[in-house]
């Protein structure tokens, strides 16, 4: 699909500000489940419907400013919550346009997403370990990756069901 000059900036502008906002609504929503860390990944939706609809480039520019301004406006700019959050959207990010440029015949939305999850969880321990220097923070993964998939397959199907019935002109 192609766009305009003006109309990308536009709509990538829009899908900041809707990433920015899901990034910071969901830091106030509880988590019931007793694991630190675990959450919905509502900024994603906006992360993998940018790459279906205007490419990998455009979508990791959406993922870096929507990290750093999100951080930003909730206080938590170079904060060991940053680092988490960057690596993990980044890296996410990336997997999930790589897969869709790659393998889209092969996976569905919702299968694309779901990797998505796991990478952004496997890039947050990562980190995890580095920051804290023990191999041993890698024994949290599975109780991360518990949680990456039903939340991977949540944004995965809000994602098919966008694109369904919204496509940028």
């Amino acid at each position: 699909m192609r766009h305009s000059r003006t109309q990308r900036v536009v709509y990538l502008g829009l899908m900041t500000g809707l990433a920015i906002g899901l990034h910071i609504f969901e830091s106030f929503i509880p988590m019931p489940v007793p694991v630190p860390g675990a959450k919905l990944g509502l900024a994603n939706i906006i992360s993998l419907f940018v790459i279906l609809n205007f490419g990998l480039r455009d979508a990791l520019a959406v993922t870096v400013l929507r990290t750093v301004l999100g951080s930003l406006l909730s206080g938590t700019f170079m904060t060991i919550v940053f680092y988490f959050s960057f690596a993990g959207g980044l890296a996410s990010t990336l997997v999930m346009g790589l897969a869709v440029r790659l393998f889209a015949q092969h996976f569905s939305v919702v299968g694309i997403s779901v990797l998505g999850a796991f990478t952004h969880n496997l890039a947050q321990i990562a980190v995890a370990a580095l920051m804290v220097q023990t191999i041993y923070i890698t024994l949290y993964l599975p109780y991360m990756l518990f949680f990456a998939l039903p939340t991977g397959v949540f944004v995965g199907l809000t994602v098919h069901q966008l694109n369904k019935h919204y496509r940028p002109a």
